[in-house]
């Protein structure tokens, strides 16, 4: 019942994501959440998030943002980084996820997602066909629409680390 929900993996945070094994298994394109994944709600990119991105274009990857949010915080928050990115995404419907796949060059194969709710983000990537990767939330305070759905995600993620245990992921 809850499989759909269930991220490829889950991580503490973005910058423990092992890039340059992903890039050596053929990943091309980075799809990422902006919002609690990469910097706190509403702030701009930090050095730490400007020094990942360098270092994943570096690599080869291409990368673009998914965001429910509007166009200027969208554009605020990447007008040092240059990405491209989608805003008012819509997520978890998979169409922006398979329109950044195109604008990427890149296929479901050769994608990845890193996204902090399963509801919006993980949910989108895996109806999209795409490898998702849950980080914890930045953000200890969030809106109340948010905190509703992490005590949702709660049960989720409980059922989630019970299958890892007993498959021996952790």
């Amino acid at each position: 019942m809850f499989k759909k929900f269930y991220p490829d993996e889950a991580v503490e945070s973005a910058w423990e994501i092992p890039y340059e094994e992903l890039y050596g298994r053929g990943v091309r394109g980075l799809l990422f959440d902006i919002d609690n994944t990469l910097t706190g709600h509403g702030a701009d990119a930090t050095s730490q998030v400007l020094a990942l991105m360098e270092r994943l274009k570096k690599i080869g990857f291409r990368i673009m943002f998914l965001s429910n949010n509007d166009e200027e915080r969208v554009s605020c928050f990447n007008k040092e980084i240059g990405a491209g990115y989608i805003c008012k995404a819509k997520k978890p419907s998979p169409k922006n996820y398979i329109r950044a796949m195109e604008r990427m060059g890149t296929e479901p194969l050769t994608t990845v997602f890193v996204g902090d709710q399963l509801f919006t983000d993980i949910w989108g990537a895996k109806r999209a066909g795409i490898y998702a990767y849950l980080v914890k939330p930045l953000a200890k305070r969030e809106e109340i629409q948010i905190v509703l759905k992490r005590k949702l995600e709660r049960i989720v993620l409980f059922f989630y680390r019970r299958a890892c245990r007993k498959a021996g992921k952790g």
